[in-house]
């Protein structure tokens, strides 16, 4: 399958002559998309991101799901004018366990690792936090659309939801993907990752 076949759909591509160049490595690629099981179920715009993990599939490649029951712990921040109330761990796990079911109505098992960020978050220490911190600064943090709009309102930044972008970066970090997959929403939290 060519790189713009699997490309097509996609709004953001960074950069196009990596990933062509990973493409022709002709290796299979690890493919990374993230859920947080913040809600009960996925929802329709969560399918159209699986449907293309699927075409990379069909092509050859690993999908690496990850479920973050470790970062829904924090909430993702995005698009929120407040800080998201904290879930319950049952809470969390339920919903980790339905989305694993769902996801595999639309991709293939077979060519899926599925992961949870608890297992490289959960041993992280504080020299870890303090080093990765170090790699993004309070500037670049206050680019994103809805933190810049919150600290111009006045509206509280907890310091949990600045870490959000950090963590969810290093689960591209951990599992060693070579594409981050994800919804224009998402955006943000993919560019930290692949500064990290």
């Amino acid at each position: 399958m060519s790189a713009d076949t699997l490309l097509s759909g996609l709004t953001h591509i960074h950069t196009r002559e990596e990933f062509a160049k990973k493409l022709a490595s002709g290796r299979p690629l690890r493919v990374k998309l993230g859920f947080d099981p913040s809600a009960p179920d996925l929802h329709l715009g969560h399918a159209l991101v699986l449907a293309k993990v699927r075409q990379f599939q069909e092509a050859g490649h690993l999908a690496v799901i990850i479920v973050g029951d470790y970062t829904a712990r924090v909430g993702d921040p995005t698009g929120r004018s407040k800080t998201r109330p904290a879930l319950e761990p049952e809470v969390i796990e339920q919903n980790a366990k339905t989305y694993t079911d769902q996801v595999f109505k639309i991709i293939d098992p077979k060519r899926t690792e599925v992961r949870r960020n608890g297992e490289w978050l959960a041993k992280l220490t504080c020299a870890d936090l303090l080093r990765l911190n170090g790699q993004v600064n309070v500037a670049r943090m206050l680019e994103r659309d809805d933190f810049s709009k919150r600290h111009k309102e006045g509206v509280p930044i907890s310091l949990a939801e600045f870490q959000y972008p950090v963590l969810q970066g290093y689960d591209s970090v951990a599992v060693k993907s070579d594409i981050e997959l994800g919804g224009n929403d998402q955006l943000f939290n993919n560019l930290v990752g692949r500064d990290l």
